[in-house]
């Protein structure tokens, strides 16, 4: 079928995102795969990240992880999706593996393969200009679509009721922050927590810790609009760039608000000297999650970590399943324990130049595209 896309070309550099709108070849799905109208999707750091990773010979290619929209067609083999249904598209896992069959989809041994390579598993890709290839099948899907091929696996059917546009970051970005603090910190009244960064993800976790009671929240960013959102939650808001006489380094301000230190530490920033800051803003034995994309190295403060007990971990989409994350994240949203409809601004497709400016500006928190 015909469709039109947001076609990423080569060089794809950190300072140049070419994408541009492209009519190209969509394949029917196949017994395994759902065809999905898309109605929107949330722009996502990694979509502008992974691209300048690429090697020359993967593109041109579809980006696009956080898509929703409606169900057009299904595959003979899929079961519990039908046409009509509106759903959220997430990661891909295999559901077969150790990892996955022991719970921890987000590790699935197939990810590379099933997220990243561009193509479907057995190698075929689902996309085509004229004669040329396009790589897609981005996390399953490559959502930056008018359509998109998705499975099973990752299609979360969610009532007809609610705005696409709105539950789009729910499969990635608003996940991975909400599910960090949900799966792997678990956090609770007598616990408190930092978050470096407050974009989509950082703010997200805030939402989630601050829904779900964590004693202490505190958040860290440059931005006065982001620390004001993020006081809205209830937390404490840090400004790392201020340089009033006799204003302590933040990972002193954190242990002052904490009593000693932070129970947990996350880092959604990227930027090696700030996961260093969130390493010492932990108290003894302190939980330090680095969520960010981008740079290949952090530097760890040895001494401290050896003898302090502290952890250095990540986590992949805040160890969450769609399946059942995604539902629970709708089910706080609608008991205002976790409110963030209002972090979403809205873009057309044909402005995604505008969205990424203005995110990186601090304009705006989470960017959707809509048809």
């Amino acid at each position: 079928m015909q469709t039109t896309v947001l076609l990423a070309e080569a060089p794809f550099t950190g300072a140049d995102h070419p994408f541009t709108l492209t009519e190209v070849e969509l394949d029917d799905p196949r017994p395994d795969e759902v065809l999905v109208r898309v109605i929107a999707t949330g722009l996502c750091h990694t979509d502008l990240t992974v691209p300048t990773m690429l090697p020359a010979e993967m593109f041109p290619t579809v980006m696009g992880h956080e898509g929703t929209g409606v169900v057009e067609a299904v595959g003979a083999d899929v079961t519990g999706i039908e046409v009509g249904d509106h759903v959220v598209m997430s990661f891909r896992s295999c559901r077969a593996c150790s990892t996955c069959t022991a719970g921890d989809v987000g590790y699935c041994e197939q990810s590379l393969l099933l997220n990243y390579m561009g193509m479907r598993p057995d190698g075929s890709t689902t996309i085509r200009r004229g004669g040329e290839t396009v790589f897609g099948s981005f996390f399953g899907q490559s959502s930056f679509a008018r359509h998109a091929l998705a499975y099973a696996d990752n299609c979360v059917v969610v009532p007809k009721d609610l705005d696409l546009a709105l539950l789009a970051p729910f499969g990635c970005g608003f996940q991975t922050g909400a599910g960090t603090v949900l799966n792997v910190l678990r956090a609770g009244p007598d616990d408190s927590l930092v978050v470096y960064g407050a974009g989509a993800v950082g703010l997200a976790a805030v939402a989630a810790a601050c829904g779900a009671g964590v004693g202490t929240v505190i958040a860290v960013d440059p931005v006065p609009a982001r620390r004001r959102l993020a006081e809205e939650y209830g937390a404490r808001a840090l400004d790392p760039t201020a340089d009033e006489p006799g204003t302590a380094p933040v990972p002193d301000q954190v242990k002052e608000l904490t009593g000693g230190g932070a129970s947990y530490a996350i880092d959604t920033t990227a930027i090696p000297a700030v996961v260093q800051q969130a390493q010492h803003s932990l108290r003894m034995r302190g939980t330090l999650v680095a969520l960010g994309l981008g740079a290949p190295e952090y530097p760890i403060d040895a001494i401290d970590l050896l003898q302090s007990g502290k952890v250095i971990r990540s986590s992949v989409e805040g160890d969450a399943d769609p399946r059942t994350m995604v539902p629970e994240l709708i089910r706080r949203r609608s008991e205002g324990a976790f409110d963030v409809d209002h972090l979403v601004t809205r873009y057309p497709f044909e402005r995604i130049a505008d969205a990424i400016e203005d995110a990186a500006k601090g304009l705006v928190v989470k960017p959707v595209l809509t048809w």
